[in-house]
Formats: C-alpha cells, sequence, structure tokens
C-alpha cells in the first residue's frame, strides 16, 4: 500500500425480504446518496465508481449511477459472488493508493428473488463445477437441499469430525445474531430466538437447521474512499483508515478433501495473516469484526480462520461468551447476515458501513466500547475472499 486511504462516507438502504424491496436503481441511489451527505461531497467529487451486484445485466451498475448523476467518469461493474462488495471497496481502494484518483464511490445492490441461490445460465459451464465435484467426491450430493447448504453444512461436519461440535453451540450463533439485530434499524429479522427454536427449525443439511440459514434479502450500501489529500482539502473530519486489505482466491489445498477449504476457509486464513502482517496489528487488538456468516457453521470456522481464537478452541470462545459484548471481541454486531441480511452484491459494503459507525461512535444501541481497530471479512465461493482492516485514525 503505498498512499493512505480514507473512508469518508457511507450509506446504505434498510434490508428488506424480496417481496417488499424498491427496484434496484432506487435501492443504490439511496445509498450513494445517504453516503454523500455522511462524507459531505457531492458527486461532483467523485472521480471513479465501482459498482458491485451478482444479479443483473451488464452496465447495471451505470443505471444506478446514473440516477445521481451524469458526469462521464469511469464506472466498471463488479461481481465476485458473495465477494462482491468488497471487491469493488478493493478496487476502490486500490485507486486511491495507487494515485489512479483522489475520491472513488464504491455501491454494492442487489434485488433478490426468493427463495435459494441458483444459477441464471443453463446452457454453459457452471462457474462452480469444480467446488461441485470436490464437494459430490468428499460427502456426495443431498437431492433436494440447497447446494449453498451442503457445501457450508459440510464445513460443519469435517470440523465436528476432526474437533467434536454441539448442535447447541451453532444454535448459540443464530441467538447471538438476533440478539445483535433487534438494536440495528437496517437489519430484517429482529425477532428473538431461543436455543431450542433454532434446533426445532427444520434440518436443512445436518448439522444446520433453517434458523441457520441466511435469507435471500433485498439492499444496497455505498463507501467513498478518498485519498488524504483529498481529505485535508475537503476538511472532511469521519475519515476511518484502511489500515491494511487483502484479496485472496483459492489453492490447490481448496480441492484436496476437507469441506472447511472448499468454502474458503484457506482463502480466509491467508488473507486474514497478509493483513496483520501488513497492518502490524494482530487478532488480539481487534474490538469489533463483521465476518460472513451465511451459515453458522461458517461463522463458527471463520472465528479460526481469522485466529480470533487458536485452531481447534471455536466452540469454548463461543461457550465463553468471547464473541459478544462483554467479550473479547464483539462479532457482527449489526446481526450480520443471518439477521441483518444478505443482498450479495451490498453485504462486503453494509459491513464496510457498520464498521465506520462502530469506529466512529455512530452505532447507538449497538456501539462497541472502546472501539479502536474493526476487521472485516467476506467471501465468495468460487472464489473470493477480502478481509480489512480499519483504524480509529483522523487524516
Amino acid at each position: 500500500m503505498s498512499r493512505a486511504s480514507y473512508v469518508v462516507g457511507v450509506g446504505m438502504t434498510p434490508f428488506s425480504k424480496p417481496s417488499q424491496n424498491q427496484p434496484y436503481n432506487e435501492m443504490g441511489k439511496h445509498a450513494i446518496n445517504a453516503a454523500l451527505k455522511d462524507a459531505g461531497l457531492d458527486y461532483t467529487h467523485i472521480q471513479e465508481a465501482y459498482a458491485g451486484y451478482v444479479y443483473g445485466d451488464s452496465t447495471s451498475g451505470q443505471a444506478v449511477l446514473y440516477e445521481v448523476g451524469l458526469t462521464g467518469i469511469p464506472i466498471f461493474n463488479v461481481n465476485n459472488n458473495c465477494a462482491t462488495g468488497s471487491s469493488a471497496l478493493f478496487l476502490a481502494r486500490r485507486a486511491i493508493e495507487t494515485g489512479a484518483a483522489e475520491c472513488v464511490l464504491a455501491v454494492g445492490f442487489e434485488q433478490m428473488s426468493a427463495g435459494a441461490l441458483k444459477s441464471v445460465y443453463s446452457d454453459r459451464v457452471n462457474p462452480l463445477q469444480r467446488f461441485v465435484d470436490a464437494t459430490d467426491s468428499i460427502q456426495g450430493f443431498e437431492n433436494g437441499v440447497p447446494r449453498a447448504a451442503q457445501l457450508f453444512g459440510g464445513a460443519g461436519r469435517a470440523y465436528k469430525a476432526k474437533y467434536g461440535l454441539a448442535p447447541e453451540t451453532l444454535a448459540k450463533l443464530s441467538v447471538k445474531s438476533r440478539r445483535h439485530a433487534v438494536n440495528n434499524p437496517y437489519a430484517v429479522f429482529k425477532e428473538q430466538l431461543t436455543e431450542e427454536q433454532v434446533l426445532a427449525s427444520p434440518m436443512i443439511f445436518d448439522p444446520i437447521t433453517r434458523l441457520q440459514c441466511c435469507p435471500p434479502t433485498s439492499g444496497a450500501a455505498a463507501a467513498i474512499v478518498c485519498s488524504e489529500d483529498f481529505a485535508k482539502k475537503h476538511n472532511l473530519q469521519n475519515g476511518v483508515l484502511i489500515a491494511a486489505q487483502a484479496m485472496t482466491t483459492d489453492t490447490d489445498s481448496a480441492f484436496t478433501g476437507d469441506m472447511r477449504d472448499v468454502v474458503g476457509y484457506g482463502m480466509s486464513r491467508s488473507a486474514a495473516q497478509q493483513v496483520y502482517e501488513a497492518a502490524g496489528i494482530g487478532p488480539e487488538d481487534v474490538n469489533v469484526v463483521e465476518l460472513h456468516d451465511c451459515f453458522t457453521a461458517n461463522e463458527f470456522i471463520s472465528y479460526e480462520a481469522l485466529s480470533l481464537t487458536p485452531e481447534g478452541t471455536a466452540e469454548k470462545f463461543i461457550i465463553d461468551g468471547d464473541n459478544t459484548y462483554g467479550g473479547r471481541v464483539v462479532v457482527n454486531p449489526s446481526g450480520g447476515l443471518l439477521s441483518k441480511g444478505h443482498p450479495l452484491g451490498a453485504t462486503g459494503l453494509a459491513q464496510c458501513a457498520e464498521l465506520v459507525w462502530q469506529l466512529r461512535g455512530q452505532a447507538e444501541n449497538r456501539q462497541v466500547d472502546n472501539c479502536r481497530v474493526a476487521l472485516q471479512h467476506n467471501i465468495g465461493i468460487g472464489g473470493a475472499c477480502v478481509v480489512t482492516m480499519y483504524k480509529q485514525v483522523q487524516p
């Protein structure tokens, strides 16, 4: 990283069930305008834009940004499955740090359909075929069960086979998610749960029950990233430093027999280690984390992938309450993907928004005490992982 980059404005829409969403261009416009207002900037200050979405036709990014302004800037459309929003943020940060631009916008949006994720095109090679083949080779295939649940449920089974894992421990993650989400006005699900309710909900793919799966969601989020010189020139006071960021893809180990690696454990671990080394800040100094809890099993294995707790100790970490308020680190104060929702293209930027609010002390009833360092983790099967560290440092 050659130049410091700061997130100076964030915004998002309340996430919603697919049946209740606005059109994607309206959601995207709302998130961008909220980010501009938060930064105290006009759209004419934006020199480049990166627009992330998974389900949409080409140039949907232009359709969103044209609702805000027609200034002739470069607009890049980004699709990296569930890591799309963070991939857009990665490109925005890179544009600043390489000197290509002084003020850049990243926006993510998704207008999702109800039901499990599925491919749109059936007349060509499935980009996830390598992952499908690896999964089928390792654990077989169950007809009628969503593929994503088999992938992440398989990761939970792999962990259980190696270290042991009680069903009640995973259920605690859904309960925590709802408990955190009740204080988030942007979250979809705020009704409180008990462990008994989570475990009694229909089994989707052992060990994952229905209440341990994130819902299809619609929504949008945006972030404005700028250089230190730009922030000083425009007297921007709410900047949060991107202390380090790494993006990884799969290696051969993802397809050699461990379902944890099939769903990104190795990518996550590599990206996190790169970030800790680049920032000179270890996991023990992180106060708050927004991580990719598309299923409880993935939140569980991500604790160890991100070195928040040593390998083989995630269950104790949860039982001891070290993943919530009053513990060692607060994980997903927003409610995470499980309760806030998971509009694929927007997720990474919504995580960014939550962490910026936390570091500014603006998270209201979900505020983490003495919040100075924040970590973000966003993965997409296929595959991509982006890990970002933020610090409470003014430009």
